[in-house]
């Protein structure tokens, strides 16, 4: 059993999946993190993130194992010959967003990154979020969502996150909002597995709603599929 969320940057997918996942008891897979590791260890490697074949190479030596424990799904990342360690807290900077936005862009790195996210996902029934599950990774899955907000309400997220999470440097809402636009044009216009919804997905608008709902909704959905 796959539960498909897809959505741009800030939409809300990875608070909503982890609440569906813990209410149903599924694994949460979070393959916007797997991305995000791919733009962590590039940069501690100082590999260029415009470098498209070094980076699929990388990309093909990662294992990455989730973790939900105490409110909290934590990202256990290991290179082929290395240790494992706990990447989670590294994974969220403005930095890291923008790298994880611009490696995926290379065929490389998301040809490198299917079956590791297709393994994991159908190791136990899963909640997925990214931004081509229902498209791509798991095109057969029968429960598909795309979550989206405007980017106004997705940057006013954002921000009070930064806040709240003591950030030294906190940009305007704003400024914030430019960046999410940018990212949407970008993940939206790039030739390999570009940010849309599938056909057969569910659109839900969390701009003017309560997550409380949103996660309703989803497992709502979910759930005469659970039953099968």
């Amino acid at each position: 059993m796959i539960i498909a969320i897809d959505g741009p940057a800030g939409a809300g997918k990875s608070s909503v999946a982890q609440r569906v996942a813990e209410e149903l008891g599924f694994q949460l897979l979070d393959t916007g993190a797997i991305y995000r590791s791919v733009a962590l260890v590039s940069l501690e490697a100082g590999l260029s993130w415009e470098d498209g074949p070094a980076l699929g190479d990388l990309a093909s030596q990662l294992d990455i194992r989730y973790q939900l424990r105490d409110g909290q799904n934590r990202v256990f990342l290991r290179l082929r010959g290395g240790t494992e360690r706990d990447v989670s807290g590294s994974l969220r900077t403005p930095e890291i967003s923008q790298g994880a936005s611009k490696v995926a862009n290379h065929p490389e790195v998301r040809a490198a990154l299917l079956e590791l996210q297709r393994r994991i996902g159908r190791a136990r029934p899963s909640v997925v979020e990214g931004r081509d599950i229902g498209t791509v990774v798991f095109p057969d899955a029968r429960c598909k969502v795309f979550l989206t907000a405007s980017p106004q309400e997705r940057a006013r997220r954002r921000h009070t996150q930064l806040v709240e999470r003591g950030a030294t440097e906190v940009p305007t809402i704003d400024a914030i909002a430019r960046e999410i636009r940018e990212r949407d044009t970008r993940d939206s216009e790039r030739a390999v597995a570009p940010l849309r919804a599938a056909a057969d997905a569910v659109q839900v608008d969390s701009s003017d709603i309560t997550e409380d709902a949103v996660v309703a909704r989803i497992v709502a959905l979910a759930s005469p599929d659970k039953r099968d």
